[in-house]
């Protein structure tokens, strides 16, 4: 492989991150997190066209928001050049299949890509999210009352491309839904030997005759403030396990 001239790194001045955090796809949960943090008087961090909040009380972060694989992925590498060895990642996505409604939550196992980041992380054999940190948010939603629905997502560059061919297509071989992150991030952290997973509210339904966005409903929105609470508790709570 051809040495690459950029490295992520640490500089000088830059925090050590701890282990366990969240990465934050969409700017309205950055901003919700945002609150959360101030309230709970979390250090505030520099991130490149991102934010960056380390707990106080509890080794934990959140980063966010990374819009789009090569958003995201920067965001990712600088993350793990930072300290970063376990991240959950929150995003949304759109439904590719009528038995998985709006509001619900996706448990990503693996992704078709159709980005053009992941291609630049060499991988041997197939890639898929942590089992580790999937059985962790299966057992923390569990206890919740939340069910999450596992199974593989595509992920694209193109949010104005996504044909009606496609979604067909992708949804009767079982792909459950489309995101713009997910196969990259993955691909990074089997790349830097980092553990990852992802979970995903459905946004949106692409399967039906025409598309029918939920995302700016107040009922959507209040649903998504509340997982990002409930993420925040799930890594702190995963970070007091790591010390014992």
């Amino acid at each position: 492989m051809s040495e690459v001239v950029v490295h992520p790194s640490r500089g000088k001045n830059e925090p050590q991150l701890p282990s366990c955090g969240v990465l934050l796809v969409n700017p309205a949960e950055a901003r919700h997190a945002a609150q959360i943090a101030a309230q709970e008087e979390w250090t505030r961090h520099f991130l490149f066209h991102s934010n960056l909040h380390c707990s106080q009380s509890s080794p934990v972060f959140w980063a966010g928001p990374a819009v789009g694989a090569p958003m995201a992925v920067i965001c990712l590498e600088k993350l793990i050049a930072l300290g970063a060895r376990e991240i959950i990642v929150y995003g949304w996505c759109g439904s590719l299949r009528a038995d998985l409604g709006v509001g619900e939550l996706v448990l990503p196992t693996w992704g078709v890509s159709e980005e053009g980041t992941s291609t630049h992380y060499p991988v041997a054999g197939k890639v898929g999210s942590s089992p580790r940190l999937r059985k962790v948010l299966r057992d923390f939603f569990s206890k919740t009352g939340k069910d999450l629905r596992e199974g593989p997502i595509w992920t694209t560059d193109a949010l104005y491309r996504e044909t009606r061919e496609k979604v067909v297509r992708y949804g009767g071989e079982g792909i459950l839904a489309v995101d713009m992150e997910y196969s990259a991030l993955m691909q990074v952290a089997a790349f830097r030997q980092v553990e990852l997973a992802a979970v995903m509210m459905v946004s949106d339904l692409l399967w039906q005759e025409s598309w029918q966005p939920s995302f700016q409903s107040k009922e959507f929105r209040i649903r998504s403030q509340e997982l990002v609470a409930d993420l925040l508790r799930c890594v702190t709570t995963l970070a007091a396990v790591k010390k014992k």
